[in-house]
């Protein structure tokens, strides 16, 4: 019991409360450790840049604002203390200089957000200049489908941008509302079904940046996860031409080919793409799929074993997913994972 009649348990109460405390404290100091790859204070484009110094901004007004009240108010209370012998302090009903005083200073706060604020708005919702990359972003639940119509690429899940280029995304969505973001490239953009939103940025150098779904989506939201990986200029040519070619054929009578005659049986051509091989549109397209670092909406590692478990039971690794157990055979299964390995 917390607080039972022994007075020995009693007398150690404090000392139980302290290390509470000591530990709350202890946890409460390791949050605030590293890394933390979608963080909004470790921007790498302009656009990012942008509301970082709007943050900024913002939160030094508010340390100032803290900083006057929090002195006022201990001003306040040890100037009129109570203390023996002394008279009660004069009362005070109505104040003309002060009440205009507070009335002002709150409206000269919000000027002084406001037009930042709206600076970096205009800044960041210019249109896209000539030259720009389009990219159509449709989000699906719980995956992302990415279409670059200027170089007759659609991928999945990861984003593939050149480095300094701007990069013009029109979001759209197929079900429902879902929103993206990246948060060391972008500020968050809802994406609506019916209606087309942008995202307008350029990335400052390579590297993998994470993001994810941030609008409730379904039950699969928290797995609803993306990508974005910015190549050199000429890493990401040579990923755009690869990426537009048909993949080769698997040699007769091996393992692959087995696998693609399994991938057309067991009726994955209805929902998948694979170019030469089936058109299906219901899910991501997997033209490529061995060349992405992850499958199941970025939830797995794009590895044998990970294929597998995601083709086998689909809804264990992702709750309310549309792909459906397809009760592969084991042999058909090893067959597959090596067809959809050698897709690259």
């Amino acid at each position: 019991m917390l607080f039972p009649d022994d007075a020995r348990t009693l007398d150690a109460v404090p000392l139980y409360r302290s290390r509470r405390w000591l530990i709350l404290s202890a946890l409460t100091v390791l949050g605030c450790g590293g890394p933390f790859p979608q963080s909004t204070l470790a921007p790498m484009s302009g656009y990012a840049r942008d509301i970082d110094g709007l943050f900024g901004t913002v939160f030094k007004f508010m340390l100032i604002v803290f900083v006057v009240v929090e002195v006022l108010l201990l001003f306040t209370i040890f100037r009129h203390r109570q203390r023996p012998g002394a008279a009660e302090p004069r009362h005070t009903h109505g104040h003309t200089v002060l009440e205009i005083a507070w009335t002002i200073a709150p409206a000269l706060i919000l000027v002084f957000v406001a037009v930042p604020t709206i600076q970096t708005i205009f800044r960041t919702q210019a249109p896209a200049p000539a030259g720009a990359l389009n990219v159509r972003v449709v989000a699906h639940q719980w995956w992302w489908e990415y279409r670059y119509p200027d170089l007759g690429v659609v991928t999945a899940n990861e984003l593939h941008v050149p480095v300094g280029r701007t990069v013009d995304l029109e979001l759209t969505s197929a079900d429902v509302i879902h929103s993206f973001w990246a948060p060391r490239l972008f500020g968050k953009r809802d994406v609506i079904p019916g209606h087309t939103n942008h995202i307008i940025f350029a990335a400052d150098s390579t590297g993998d940046y994470l993001g994810q779904c941030v609008e409730f989506c379904g039950v699969s939201h928290a797995n609803m996860r993306l990508r974005v990986l910015v190549d050199s200029d000429s890493g990401f040519a040579a990923w755009a031409k690869a990426q537009a070619a048909t993949p080769a054929a698997p040699a007769k009578n091996s393992v692959e080919q087995r696998g693609q005659e399994a991938f057309r049986r067991y009726a994955c051509i209805g929902c998948h793409t694979v170019a030469g091989v089936s058109a299906g549109t219901i899910g991501p397209d997997l033209t490529h799929v061995a060349s992405r670092t992850t499958i199941a909406g970025g939830m797995l590692p794009t590895a044998a074993a990970m294929l597998q478990k995601w083709i086998e039971n689909p809804q264990a690794v992702k709750p309310g997913a549309l792909m459906p157990r397809m009760g592969v055979t084991p042999d058909d299964l090893t067959a597959l994972v090596a067809y959809l390995q050698s897709l690259k």
